[in-house]
């Protein structure tokens, strides 16, 4: 069997697992946007109930962790279809690659102080030059530096937990509601409130950036550029048994790691060991997403499965679009920006708002992708990319280019 596909049914496989990722990110972003007290170790108001409990640790059990994950080893293999295009094109490519992250950084700060401070588009921009510096490499030295981070990273915060637990640390859960409380009138209050507490979050974020998020999108990153390197999503039907192993693998694995985690994130008051429970999500993390994906790609190629992918590969072909769009409606729905509803909405409520987002979002997209050639963001990052106005309306594409 041939394991070589048009580029057209490569790029819908990839562009599915992209919008999959999708509703994964915002299930998870949508918890910080609905309540001041997410990842603050106390307990929030609105999670008090059994059912609200119970989506609060289907939340951290299935998603957080996981999907940024997926939508990183996914940049990783679209590396690779960039540089396919800019040999196609007769371009240099880094120069072409700079101007690419330099424009997603820039993006990705206007959306990290204007709507949403978890950004990740600017962390994609810095590592996304790390991995233009290794691209030579071989894909040896990729797989021993993406199992490296990803290890360093556990055992680090692992580490962590385990001396704060030995040291008695337990979080001040006082000042923790307080810096609660003064983020939840900050976000009810005006627009300018909202900016200036995003700039004050952010001064803390980084630290969860640099030594969490970073390094374990690095590793992704590196995993996706292997696969996109050896055309691994070129012909999925060749690799079911792969897919196959990779499913069973990443089930033993990881669900246990996540239970673990999901069940740290509720031990409110307990630093030490939900810190530990972060590190060994950390570690466990990759193989449940490579089984959420690999158990996809095997669906995928059922009559259903085809289905699927009609709905899911527009979303994904725009997804910079659609991640901002997330952002910007949430940050509507509960910041200062429009309706305020942040502190009223549990995790319960967060499910729904989140499923009902996306679902719009695919109607949308498959409304949009039907009529043009890209995202209204992926057109700008393009022509600041090549330099050049690329043609918006799909009747005006002469030939097909990987976004």
């Amino acid at each position: 069997m041939s394991t070589t596909a048009p580029a057209r049914e490569r790029q819908s496989l990839v562009d599915a697992l992209r919008g999959f990722a999708l509703l994964g990110i915002l299930v998870v972003n949508i918890a910080t946007f609905a309540s001041p007290f997410y990842g603050m170790g106390v307990p929030d108001p609105m999670a008090q109930s059994a059912a609200e409990r119970a989506a609060l640790f289907m939340r951290s059990f299935l998603f957080e962790t996981k999907f940024y994950l997926l939508f990183s080893f996914l940049f990783g293999y679209s590396f690779t279809l960039q540089m396919d295009s800019a040999e196609r094109d007769g371009k240099a490519f880094a120069p072409r690659m700079l101007r690419r992250l330099l424009g997603l950084w820039v993006l990705g700060l206007l959306h990290a102080v204007v709507l949403y401070h978890g950004d990740i588009l600017t962390t994609y921009a810095a590592i996304g030059g790390v991995l233009l510096l290794l691209r030579r490499r071989g894909d040896g030295f990729m797989a021993f530096c993406a199992v490296a981070l990803v290890l360093v990273t556990s055992l680090l915060w692992a580490s962590l937990g385990y001396l704060m637990t030995r040291a008695g640390i337990d979080a001040d859960t006082r000042s923790l509601h307080a810096e609660a409380m003064a983020a939840l009138h900050a976000y009810r209050g005006t627009p300018a409130t909202v900016i200036a507490q995003h700039l004050r979050e952010l001064a803390q974020v980084w630290v969860v950036l640099a030594l969490a998020q970073a390094p374990t999108a690095l590793a992704m990153f590196l995993a996706g550029f292997i696969a996109g390197r050896r055309g691994l999503l070129a012909n999925a039907a060749a690799h079911r048994t792969l897919f196959k192993r990779l499913v069973i693998c990443g089930l033993l694995i990881g669900l246990p790691g996540a239970v673990v985690y999901g069940l740290s994130t509720m031990r409110v008051g307990d630093g030490g060991r939900e810190v530990v429970g972060f590190g060994l999500g950390l570690l466990t993390a990759p193989f449940l997403t490579a089984a959420y994906a690999s158990a996809l790609l095997l669906f995928f190629q059922t009559p259903r499965g085809q289905g699927l992918v009609a709905w899911l590969a527009p979303a994904g072909r725009m997804a910079l679009s659609n991640y901002l769009l997330q952002s910007l409606v949430c940050a509507w729905i509960f910041l200062a920006y429009g309706l305020r509803l942040i502190g009223s909405v549990g995790p319960l409520g967060g499910f729904a708002f989140a499923f009902s987002i996306f679902a719009a979002q695919l109607v949308l997209s498959r409304w949009w992708m039907g009529r043009f050639a890209y995202g209204p963001v992926e057109w700008l990052l393009r022509a600041f990319t090549l330099l050049e106005w690329p043609s918006m309306r799909k009747a005006q594409r002469v030939k097909s280019v990987e976004s």
